[in-house]
């Protein structure tokens, strides 16, 4: 019996934590010595699904070796077992079904299922080149480091910064960097290479080589995606600053408060880096974190949350609704029926997942705030990596509960529902139509 492409996604996922973990429970992979079985998993699961929450600090509990096996598997987390699978597959002259081929248009391309060999390769180059010209920025940047060290970090900064990932080498993140103009502006641009995706990575590209002469040649996608990325970013940093401007606790001088509100309006969506104790900040920050990480990165990046897109297209329907169009329309081109539905039914899946996974942690630990544990949900469905410092002191039931819900996060929830889905679509039959009061 064939293997379908979804079962070899999420098989890939699951053999590739597992393989993490027991390298990392290897005695030469921490520093003092191996660590509990639910520590290793909890690691793995975070690196490949490119989260970033750790249970060990990731500078003082592992190795060299252990940090590069962490950098690996979030390598591969951020490139996205969707990639090698399909590469996979097509290498070994396997057809796709019909759903198969649905989720990898979902995950590369808004158009036609065409050239996905070539769209792969692509990907690959256009990630190692990125990644490539950040670390060699980095390196000149990291002037307080030395030898062997500022090379590593600098590759593994770069990494984690375009996969999303959030893990870093140094003790406190970025914390000590708070007031590093280039620094943080170098992070921040690959952050949202990472967190555009890829299709328009490609267009850009394009557009740079004059291939594409003006924004309106620009295909809608990456169009929604360039506007709906901007329009967060500056909003939430607005809302940060605003907040962080009012903190008592926030001590910093008004430049550091501007680029460490910047930043943190760009690494909540799903980024995961932070330069400020996240302790420290206002309630009206960690409100608006809250909702930008909910929301997430693009389709095709390798961040997660509900994705641009479909917060875009929801925002557009009651737009349209408002005005009282029938059409819901977006840079004069009508979006069809089924891709609202899509949008509207990823974000209640979203919903009912993180309230359900919410609700156990409350259930369990009894003595963490309700606003740290719904912080810490949100971060790890949308594989963000953000947190108000108690995922080290979580129980081990709930470290367990966590790392399902980054994996849920990070492979989709619709992914999931349609790879476990043993029955194919049944006839459809049109039933009498009969109204019910609404509101």
């Amino acid at each position: 019996m064939k293997k379908s492409a979804t079962s070899l996604i999420i098989s890939s996922y699951l053999l590739t934590i597992f393989i993490g973990t027991i390298v990392l429970m290897l005695p030469f992979s921490t520093t003092h010595g191996s660590i509990n079985p639910e520590d290793a998993l909890f690691t793995a699961a975070s690196a490949v699904t490119v989260t970033g929450l750790i249970v060990k600090n990731t500078a003082a509990d592992f190795t060299p070796f252990g940090q590069l096996v962490i950098l690996i598997l979030l390598q591969v987390g951020g490139l996205g077992f969707m990639t090698f699978s399909t590469f996979y597959i097509l290498l070994m002259g396997k057809s796709f079904s019909l759903t198969d081929k649905t989720i990898i248009e979902n995950e590369f391309t808004p158009g036609s299922y065409k050239n996905v060999k070539d769209l792969l390769k692509k990907i690959v180059l256009l990630t190692f080149g990125i990644e490539l010209v950040g670390a060699v920025v980095l390196y000149l940047q990291f002037t307080r480091l030395h030898g062997a060290h500022r090379v590593f970090a600098s590759i593994f900064h770069s990494i984690s910064a375009f996969c999303n990932a959030g893990f870093s080498i140094f003790n406190n993140s970025f914390e000590d960097y708070v007031s590093h103009w280039s620094i943080n502006l170098t992070l921040i641009v690959l952050i949202i290479c990472g967190g555009i995706g890829f299709l328009v990575l490609n267009e850009i590209g394009l557009f740079i080589r004059r291939k594409i002469k003006s924004f309106s040649k620009f295909s809608l996608h990456t169009k929604l995606v360039l506007i709906s990325t901007a329009i967060l970013i500056f909003s939430g940093f607005l809302i940060i600053f605003t907040q962080e401007i009012l903190n008592r606790k926030n001590h910093f001088f008004f430049g550091v408060k501007v680029l460490s509100s910047l930043f943190q309006a760009v690494t909540t969506r799903t980024a995961g880096f932070n330069t400020i104790n996240l302790n420290y900040l206002s309630f009206g920050s960690i409100f608006i974190i809250t909702i930008l990480m909910f929301i997430g990165a693009s389709p095709g990046s390798t961040g997660g949350g509900i994705k641009t897109t479909s917060a875009s297209v929801v925002f557009a329907y009651f737009h349209s609704r408002l005005q009282g169009k029938e059409k819901i329309d977006i840079f004069y081109r009508n979006i069809p029926a089924k891709t609202v539905e899509k949008a509207f039914i990823v974000i209640i899946i979203h919903f009912l997942l993180i309230g359900f996974f919410f609700l156990l942690l409350l259930t369990i630990e009894t003595e963490f705030e309700m606003r740290q544990l719904l912080f810490e949900t949100v971060s790890a469905f949308g594989t963000v990596g953000l947190s108000m410092g108690i995922t080290s002191d979580l129980s081990v039931l709930s470290k367990l509960i966590v790392s399902l819900t980054m994996f849920i996060g990070r492979i989709g929830p619709l992914t999931l529902l349609i790879a476990l889905s043993k029955r194919e679509s049944r006839a459809v039959f049109k039933y009498p139509e009969e109204h019910i009061m609404i509101g």
